[in-house]
């Protein structure tokens, strides 16, 4: 084997081991759910679309140790809670941070549906909460600070990732072993083009694919998490384009005003234009500087 041979091989080593996949939960104690022949599925059109999650995952990228921060942030990628957008909005962005020393683990959450689950609009929360406390169970293992761990999301997977920065003390799961004696609330959270609202501005089909097409009022209120923001609620960037057509800026606003009235710690970056669903926005030389504005927002939290 030639000198270039052996090269490839240990790159390919390298990247094929930098990353574990790991189960949220042992099959047999997933919370909430009802065995039925739904399976996961995966459809590749430009973007890696996975659908009817049945067994969630975090899938953990580790930066090298030399280059490592300590940070690590959960990624919750979007898609309506009808998909995931896996890649879009989940491992490019987890490669990204691996590039600034974070690790990022892409969390493959199960997605509401009244065949495989039992109060399913629970179910990415209950996901959530303990994909947190895996992190931290393990946060030695994996040289990352156990209080610097925070979250992103985008779209509905903002929504999740808001929900677990104000609903993080929630009870909505009984303890299984000792990972359920963590904490869930992250120490910091980046919310891009997110949902945050079910009133007025939400998007229709983020709430409707959670709490059904004529929710309660109940329903609708708890998972407005303007409603909830409070003193402990995480420091938070916020990110999204004026022009969104999908998810109104209004979304961004209104968190970033619940924060600000609670005195917490808050960023926001809005953009004039820029739509939805953009990610990294690599093609856009103006809006891709998001991603520097919020590492220099991380850096400030220290």
């Amino acid at each position: 084997m030639n000198r270039t041979l052996i090269m490839v091989f240990l790159l390919s080593t390298t990247v094929s081991t930098a990353q574990e996949i790991i189960k949220l939960w042992p099959t047999d104690k997933i919370p909430n759910r009802i065995v039925t022949n739904e399976q996961e599925k995966h459809d590749v059109e430009g973007i890696l679309r996975i659908s009817q999650v049945q067994e969630p995952t975090i899938e953990v990228y580790l930066p090298s140790k030399s280059n490592a921060t300590g940070k690590a942030m959960l990624i919750f990628p979007g898609g309506g809670y009808a998909i995931l957008a896996y890649d879009w909005e989940g491992t490019d962005i987890a490669r990204f941070l691996n590039g600034k020393g974070i690790a990022g683990i892409v969390v493959k959450y199960r997605l509401p549906s009244s065949a495989s689950q039992t109060e399913k609009h629970n179910v990415p929360l209950i996901d959530a909460q303990r994909a947190l406390r895996l992190v931290r169970s393990r946060s030695e293992e994996w040289n990352i600070n156990k209080n610097e761990i925070g979250i992103i999301g985008f779209s509905a997977g903002g929504h999740l990732a808001a929900t677990l920065g104000t609903h993080f003390n929630e009870k909505v799961y009984a303890p299984i072993d000792a990972v359920d004696t963590e904490s869930a609330r992250p120490d910091f959270m980046a919310l891009g083009y997110p949902v945050i609202t079910f009133g007025e501005t939400t998007h229709g089909g983020s709430k409707g694919n959670l709490v059904g097409e004529n929710p309660d009022t109940g329903k609708v209120d708890y998972f407005s998490n303007e409603k909830w923001v409070s003193e402990n609620t995480p420091p938070t960037f916020l990110l999204h384009a004026t022009d969104d057509q999908s998810v109104p800026v209004e979304n961004s606003l209104l968190f970033y005003q619940a924060l600000k009235e609670r005195g917490v710690s808050a960023t926001m970056h809005i953009y004039p234009k820029g739509g939805h669903g953009f990610s990294l926005a690599r093609n856009d030389v103006h809006l891709r500087g998001w991603t520097e504005r919020m590492f220099e927002w991380l850096e400030s939290l220290d």
